[in-house]
């Protein structure tokens, strides 16, 4: 019985069809994506506001309605929680995903619906083995009932009786029952709130089960391998899951961990990236040949996109997926199918494929450091981490970087906070390396640094072993969409993170 589910599982994957992606169908499939949300949502508050339904085109949808940040939706979502409705979608909505996206004080509440869980989250989710399987039609991820070990947050409900929580957690609760029992652990363990005791008992549900895949956020994974080695005493995870074939990432980028796994997961592991959050699943790897994701455009998510270069003048002016140029990094503006219009995603990508529409993600918006016309940017940092990681033989398990400003004694410079798995044998050397990476891979940068004239050498702090998840805990951040920045304008995390190991 358990071979016939498991066949009819991989072939149910392999011949389900996945979005047609040439350019016309894509430019199709979103141009009735938009009409149909305006028409779903004209008689809402913000619609009617918005003069919904005298939209009948691109350019009155761009003349309607400006470019939302979380800000210009908070009233509105105040009131969602409350319980009322028809609001930003029809009727009331009755789950909110809660994300802070950094370690921001603000949690963000953005409404989660029935349609965008059943056409985006869970469709995408399908989509990933559709795409798996054909690459991998030998596969044996769900042999002997076998399970995807996935880490979810914790839910609660408001006075009233609104569901709050992680949206891994939101998606978890409301799986389908064939879905759930190829899923560990228990959904009970999955959804427990304290991470220091939710992780131990995560390890006792699944060391058990025939865990052959891992889903989820990388940083939150480290710990829980590195316990469960300890604990079964093993160097090798294949002696407590055998079957371990895949790890399916997302949420930050995973180049700077790869070190790490190639040590806590067994050689041939494969890796498979998506792009999900808070707000929408989004893309997908959809070839193991290379680490772009195909962008998912019938999964109920309506794109735009500014230059940004534009962006960062003020220049709100978005643009549709059937301008957008070969090379060239944008950001991200969404309207989906839970009530986010027009809203500013805050990420960076860049079209790596128009045909099909394939993207790599550079950044945040706001995750970029400019103290002197360097403009060095998040994808710089993490790519002069890898490289100078491997070059010194070290790890880098967590990094933080801002800007450290001037004064009368010392030059301004970028100041890293550094968390080493495995440490170098020299700080100066390693300091020194990641300096030259970072002046290799962008020439503002280079340009600023010559000479030490305008931009002194960097300053490296490094930082005993499980400082960013200790001070994670202490702001009761643990898990779900938690995440440190890795570069900020402002010296607040960092600050916070250099008086968390004085005390």
């Amino acid at each position: 019985m358990k071979r016939i589910a498991a066949w009819c599982m991989r072939n149910y994957f392999l011949l389900r069809s996945t979005q047609k992606n040439d350019k016309e169908s894509v430019f199709r499939t979103q141009a009735h994506l938009l009409k149909e949300i305006v028409t779903k949502n004209k008689d809402t508050e913000f619609g009617t506001h918005y003069s919904f339904s005298e939209i009948q085109s691109q350019k009155q949808w761009e003349e309607n309605i400006p470019v939302q940040k979380y800000e210009d939706f908070s009233s509105y979502i105040k009131r969602m929680l409350a319980g009322e409705e028809n609001i930003l979608c029809p009727g009331q909505v009755a789950m909110f995903s809660k994300s802070s996206g950094t370690t921001g004080d603000r949690s963000k509440y953005l409404p989660v619906t029935k349609d965008s869980l059943k056409y985006n989250h869970y469709k995408a989710g399908r989509d990933i083995y559709s795409y798996y399987f054909n690459q991998f039609p030998k596969s044996t991820l769900f042999e002997d009932k076998g399970s995807v070990l996935s880490l979810g947050g914790s839910l609660e409900r408001n006075e009233n009786n609104i569901l709050i929580g992680d949206v891994s957690a939101l998606i978890m609760s409301e799986l389908p029952v064939w879905a759930e029992r190829y899923r560990s652990p228990s959904l009970d363990t999955a959804l427990m709130k304290t991470w220091d005791k939710k992780i131990p008992a995560i390890i006792e549900d699944a060391k058990h089960d025939n865990v052959t895949h891992l889903a989820g956020v990388p940083t939150w994974f480290v710990p829980l391998l590195e316990q469960l080695m300890e604990e079964e005493q093993i160097n090798d995870i294949r002696k407590v899951w055998p079957n371990m074939e895949l790890f399916i990432h997302g949420a930050v980028a995973f180049d700077p961990y790869i070190p790490v796994f190639n040590k806590l997961l067994p050689e041939g592991t494969r890796y498979l990236e998506v792009y999900n959050a808070s707000e929408g699943f989004f893309a997908i790897q959809d070839s193991n040949i290379n680490k772009e994701m195909l962008l998912l455009t019938d999964h109920g998510v309506y794109y735009e996109f500014i230059l940004i270069e534009e962006y960062r003048r003020g220049n709100m002016s978005a643009i549709s997926i059937e301008d957008v140029v070969f090379g060239k990094e944008y950001a991200i503006i969404i309207t989906t199918l839970s009530g986010l219009y027009r809203y500013d995603l805050g990420d960076t990508v860049v079209f790596t494929s128009l045909a099909p529409y394939r993207i790599k993600i550079t950044g945040r918006t706001k995750q970029f450091i400019n103290l002197c016309g360097e403009e060095l940017m998040v994808m710089n940092a993490e790519e002069a981490v890898r490289k100078v990681s491997e070059t010194h033989s070290c790890i880098v398990e967590h990094f933080s970087v801002a800007p450290k400003f001037a004064t009368e004694k010392e030059q301004a410079c970028h100041q890293w906070v550094i968390e080493f798995k495995i440490p170098p044998n020299s700080i100066s050397a390693f300091k020194e390396g990641l300096d030259e990476c970072l002046r290799a891979l962008n020439s503002d940068y280079d340009a600023k640094r010559s000479g030490d004239i305008a931009l002194g050498m960097i300053d490296v702090v490094s930082v005993p072993k499980g400082t960013f998840m200790s001070w994670l805990a202490s702001k009761d951040k643990l898990g779900g969409q938690h995440k440190v920045p890795r570069l900020s304008q402002d010296r607040e995390c960092i600050e916070e993170l250099i008086k968390f190991i004085e005390v």
